[in-house]
């Protein structure tokens, strides 16, 4: 039996509605959250800006009740080791699926940074020398540095910022900077890429932390400064939630990727092996196994190569997904930086064209970028006194001019007085905040 094409023109009528581009979302944020399945957080203001992109009258303060008032949303580090933000709903099944095969590789990776680090008796304060009992010393110190409520500079339960009061979150966590003063362990220097050319000295603080929130230790909570902030409060896991969430769970293998690989493929779809291979940071035979847990169908896509012509490998959609979709009325949107739209599938030509180059930087990561129904026309960013600018990298109707500068404006309000600076700085963002 012939497979069904499904055209670029149909795929970015997917994209529209599944991506809560068009109708906008209408629920709270933690629906939104869910209805995309993860946010990318490695640049935090891409989680505020990819709410507000799709959430008509949202501010920075919605997300902030909650990630931190509710604490119905958290970061964790998953597919590809990158850091994610998603829901306490859908967190078991995303962090089962991929986040002990990444607790694994970044413990082996800190373990061998250790044993390639000579330290002195007076760095090893009464810690064991082997890594692995080293790790296992300090963590124990960082917990029991936990256990007590957190001090600000403005003393008890006072944030870093100066906000204090009943709302504060601040009792329980501390910042890495506290932490390093109750455990001095955490400022050894290690040793990384030992004896080769990119040999390098690495304070260790990070490294711990990091590896205890993906070992289901830790939690990052509020940022020290504001939203678009790099530095987090720490808080132990098991007391971060009411009840406490536990350690992350053991993944149940395929029935974990199987359940992460349908919610992907609901949002995305349809997508080729090769999306849900690059997407997940798994291997094909894992990805292969968690296909069969549910029922797909193959499509034909248009192909990858510029010009058309049918791909070579199928689409995949699921079996209850599988009818063409309504194209959504005319919408436009901008995205920010690392927004999970743009980074949701490897092979992008059907809605990126000809523009990598300018939005993307060096290692493949996407900068604020600017949409029409569903494909991409330029970027946009922020000058210097906070104005937000467009640049177009293509000729588009005045209709859709007109769409854009809507959502540029509405994008204005959301930010306020900020400047949002991309963690990943792309050609034509660094042009554009220049101007």
């Amino acid at each position: 039996m012939s497979r069904r094409l499904v055209t670029d023109a149909e795929r970015r009528a997917r994209l529209g509605r599944r991506q809560v581009l068009e109708p906008r979302a209408a629920g709270s944020v933690e629906e939104l959250v869910d209805r995309l399945l993860v946010l990318h957080a490695t640049d935090p203001a891409t989680i505020y800006l990819s709410v507000g992109a799709r959430r008509p009258g949202t501010t920075p303060a919605d997300v902030d009740d909650a990630l931190f008032a509710r604490r119905s949303l958290y970061r964790t580090m998953v597919m590809r080791r990158t850091l994610f933000v998603c829901t306490t709903d859908l967190g078991p099944d995303i962090e089962g699926a991929s986040a002990p095969a990444v607790a694994r590789s970044e413990r082996k990776r800190l373990e061998k940074f250790l044993g390639d680090t000579e330290l002195s008796a007076a760095q090893l304060d009464g810690l064991p020398p082997e890594p692995a009992a080293w790790l296992a010393a300090v963590f124990g110190r960082v917990l029991a540095a936990l256990d007590g409520p957190g001090v600000g500079p403005g003393g008890l339960g006072q944030e870093a910022d100066g906000r204090g009061g009943a709302e504060s979150d601040d009792r329980g966590g501390r910042t890495a900077r506290q932490l390093t003063a109750d455990v001095p362990a955490l400022t050894t220097k290690l040793i990384a890429g030992k004896g080769t050319r990119q040999e390098m000295e690495l304070a260790a603080t990070s490294r711990v932390l990091g590896l205890m929130a993906v070992e289901g230790l830790l939690v990052r909570g509020r940022p020290t400064t504001t939203w678009t902030g790099r530095q987090y409060r720490w808080y132990r896991r098991d007391r971060w939630w009411d009840g406490g969430a536990g350690p992350v769970p053991e993944a149940d293998g395929d029935a974990a990727r199987g359940r992460v690989l349908d919610g992907y493929l609901r949002r995305f779809g349809p997508a080729t092996l090769t999306d849900l291979v690059w997407w997940t940071g798994w291997t094909k035979t894992q990805t292969r196994a968690a296909l069969a847990t549910f029922e797909t169908v193959e499509v034909e896509i248009d192909g990858e190569v510029p010009g058309g012509g049918v791909g070579e490998e199928p689409g995949l959609l699921l079996a209850d997904d599988a009818d063409p979709v309504e194209a959504p009325e005319p919408w436009a949107a901008l995205l920010p930086s690392l927004d999970p739209t743009p980074m949701g599938w490897k092979q992008r030509r059907w809605y990126l064209g000809g523009h990598q180059g300018p939005l993307f930087d060096r290692n493949g990561n996407v900068g604020p970028t600017v949409w029409v129904d569903g494909r991409i026309v330029g970027g946009w960013s922020q000058r210097p006194d906070g104005e937000v600018v467009v640049s177009l990298l293509e000729e588009i109707e005045a209709d859709e001019r007109r769409l854009i500068e809507a959502e540029r404006r509405r994008i204005q309000d959301f930010v306020g007085p900020v400047v949002v600076r991309p963690s990943f700085p792309t050609p034509l963002q660094r042009e554009l905040s220049e101007r």
